[in-house]
């Protein structure tokens, strides 16, 4: 039987460059992928997946209306050996269990990728899905930005470079919003744990 699995980590630990790999990987062997992007983050990057080393493979977008089930199953090909999702921290819940039931009754592996909490420390809907429902969870480690200990955690500065622990759950942005820190640091610089 398939798996679902969840591969986590905060910023900057190589989510995306895995993801493209694994493609790579199935794609080398003349095996068939389906990569979805949710809608969240497919403007910003203009439908694709992109690493931060250049990385990049166009993407089938999902917004939160989308279907898995049915549109693996309506595209699916012979080949086809592996679905795999960025920023899966933006799925919903029901868009998770949908993945679920393609490992389980496709017998097809899912592998999402995704940060588990927001930039309060609070678990987004498709990761506390996942944390759930997935049956391998593989942490992509990096490291603190202020120390060398594991970055498990992310704070977001606003345009003055003052960490904000108030605001929309989703703003899509990279470094220059967000920073990887460790528990100790997340707590130092937003006082919420």
């Amino acid at each position: 039987m398939a798996k679902l699995h969840f591969f986590y980590s905060t910023m900057n630990a190589g989510k995306s460059t895995s993801l493209l790999q694994s493609n790579h990987n199935y794609r080398e062997t003349g095996l068939d992928t389906m990569i979805f992007l949710p809608n969240e983050t497919s403007k910003l990057s203009k439908g694709k997946i992109v690493s931060r080393i250049g990385l990049q493979a166009k993407a089938i977008i999902a917004n939160k209306d989308f279907n898995f089930v049915s549109y693996v199953s309506e595209h699916k090909t012979e080949k086809l050996s592996c679905i795999l999702i960025d920023e899966a921290q933006f799925l919903t819940k029901k868009q998770v269990r949908e993945l679920g039931h393609i490992a389980d009754k496709l017998n097809l592996p899912v592998m999402c990728y995704g940060i588990r909490t927001d930039f309060r420390g609070e678990l987004f809907e498709g990761s506390s899905e996942l944390l759930a429902l997935a049956d391998n969870f593989i942490e992509l480690k990096t490291i603190c930005s202020y120390c060398i200990n594991k970055a498990t955690m992310v704070v977001r500065r606003n345009d003055g470079g003052k960490v904000v622990t108030e605001g929309t759950k989703v703003v899509v942005g990279g470094n220059d919003i967000y920073t990887s820190v460790c528990r100790n640091h997340f707590r130092e610089l937003t006082k919420l744990v």
